[in-house]
């Protein structure tokens, strides 16, 4: 692991590939070394801009990135797309087709596309996307780029992971937006309506303004400088708009540093990781052999009628917490083995 760490933090493609599908793993031997790995990568003091794009399907998401990226890498700024694709809820699979779509941007010398699965996880971002943000940026990328699998009240979730997020809007979204634009706008800091391009031009320019008006309406939230949240239009098939996104997507970051909300950000994301982790592992602890055992017994007495749910959920965890305790206190218990005791 030390030296994959040293060739990661030479900038070695194949070195990050590598420790991304590390970081990924669910293998209890794999997870041990992607822990060491990230230890060994600690302190190294690089930070990249970290940017979330959302956007409902269709919005044009991945072409998007890939005229932003393609803008960005021309500034001569390394540039990392961790694309989330979604999986399957029969088979667990995902197709992960983004870097296909990516076809100018995966060519490009300063980019690197990862494309990973959702599994399980909601939030619109994988488990371990944010250990795969920490991979890219001790490998001195400038830019990280985190496209969620789509959009809706829980794909916040990427808000935790980032500097900066875009959400991005089709010309006249109309009512499909109304059950999930709340929470979402909420968390946004810039949202951008795409195609604003031929005949959509004038719609997108309708909807941009509909959609200031709604964001004007909001608290301002106290790490906005004046003027954000903001609404603007972008095109990714002409390429239009993408210099004024970043430039906003600067201001935006340089106003955060400069008043201290840069920092207070990401050590909050840090402490929501945290707690993220402890919780993860307390449920790791219902995937052992007694706990999946037990839960069936009392799953059939809850089928059958002859308990509640409540009744036996209360049950269950009383005879974890004492499991605990007793495999707690017998840790603590001496070793008969480690030479105290007397010979007969």
């Amino acid at each position: 692991m030390a030296e994959l760490a040293e060739r990661l933090l030479a900038a070695d493609r194949r070195a990050l590939a590598r420790a991304i599908t590390l970081v990924e793993s669910t293998r209890h031997d794999h997870r041990e070394k992607a822990a060491a790995l990230l230890e060994n990568l600690a302190g190294h003091g690089r930070e990249a801009l970290r940017i979330g794009l959302s956007g409902t399907p269709g919005v044009g998401k991945s072409t998007f990135i890939e005229a932003f990226g393609m803008a960005l890498c021309d500034k001569g700024l390394r540039v990392a797309v961790l694309a989330v694709d979604p999986s399957s809820a029969r088979t667990g699979g995902s197709i992960l087709g983004d870097k296909t779509r990516m076809e100018r941007l995966t060519r490009h010398p300063n980019a690197f596309i990862r494309p990973s699965p959702s599994q399980s996880h909601l939030g619109g971002v994988a488990r371990r996307t944010r250990e795969a943000v920490a991979l890219c940026e001790a490998a001195g990328f400038d830019v990280v780029l985190i496209e969620t699998v789509g959009v809706g009240q829980s794909e916040t979730v990427v808000a935790e992971l980032c500097d900066v997020f875009l959400l991005l809007l089709a010309p006249a979204g109309g009512d499909e937006l109304q059950g999930v634009k709340r929470g979402i706008m909420e968390a946004a800091d810039i949202i951008v309506v795409n195609k604003a391009d031929g005949d959509l031009k004038a719609t997108a320019t309708r909807t941009c303004a509909d959609y200031a008006g709604a964001l004007r309406l909001l608290r301002r939230r106290p790490q906005d400088p004046p003027g954000f949240p903001k609404a603007m239009t972008a095109s990714a098939l002409e390429e239009s708009g993408l210099d004024h996104v970043w430039d906003e997507i600067r201001a935006l970051s340089d106003w955060r540093r400069e008043h201290g909300h840069w920092a207070e950000r990401r050590a909050a994301q840090a402490r929501h990781w945290f707690a993220e982790e402890v919780r993860n592992a307390l449920l790791a602890r219902l995937e052992t052999p007694w706990a999946r055992a037990r839960m069936d017994a009392l799953a059939r007495q809850v089928a059958d009628g002859a308990a509640s749910a409540g009744a036996a959920a209360r049950a269950f965890l009383d005879e974890l917490s004492t499991r605990n305790q007793a495999n707690a206190k017998q840790d603590e218990a001496p070793d008969p083995l480690d030479g105290t005791r007397q010979s007969p």
